[in-house]
């Protein structure tokens, strides 16, 4: 009964400015960021999600669809999409799982490798500048504060 109370009481008002809404901030602190890296994406004809492929496969090895699809924040749909882009070129390859043929299991390929031997060093050199401007600190405190948050609102 408290909760219907509560939605009684609710009134535009009371609703939160948009500036300081969680997603809203959260998503603005990421575009921010994204604009110093996707023209080093953009000139190797990489999207956002593309490159978080990439970088999943090379730190943590091959992966089934929906293991890649929940580590790159990913939909399904988008990551089958996003593999077939990749595989045309040669940056992935796909195959079925050897116990599992229902599995689709996905590795990056030397070309994929190569390609973040270039991008690598100038990521690196952003995530400087960020930390320069930023604090190096502050930008390791926000690291766990975000790590914090996932973690309490994952449950």
């Amino acid at each position: 009964m408290g909760d219907a109370n509560a939605v009684k009481k609710w009134s535009q008002e009371s609703l939160r400015d948009f500036s300081r809404s969680l997603p809203m901030a959260l998503l603005r602190a990421r575009e921010a960021a994204m604009e110093r890296f996707r023209p080093s994406l953009r000139a190797h004809d990489l999207t956002d999600q593309q490159w978080r492929v990439l970088r999943a496969l090379y730190d943590h090895g091959q992966k089934d669809l929906g293991e890649l699809a929940d580590m790159c924040c990913l939909l399904k749909p988008s990551i089958t999409r996003i593999i077939r882009s990749m595989e045309s070129r040669a940056l992935l390859i796909k195959r079925a799982d050897a116990n599992d043929q229902r599995r689709m299991i996905v590795s990056i390929t030397a070309e994929g490798r190569e390609l973040i031997t270039k991008i690598g060093p100038i990521s690196e050199q952003i995530y400087a500048q960020i930390a320069e401007e930023f604090g190096a600190e502050e930008l390791e405190d926000l690291y766990q504060k975000l790590d914090t948050l996932v973690e309490k609102l994952a449950k």
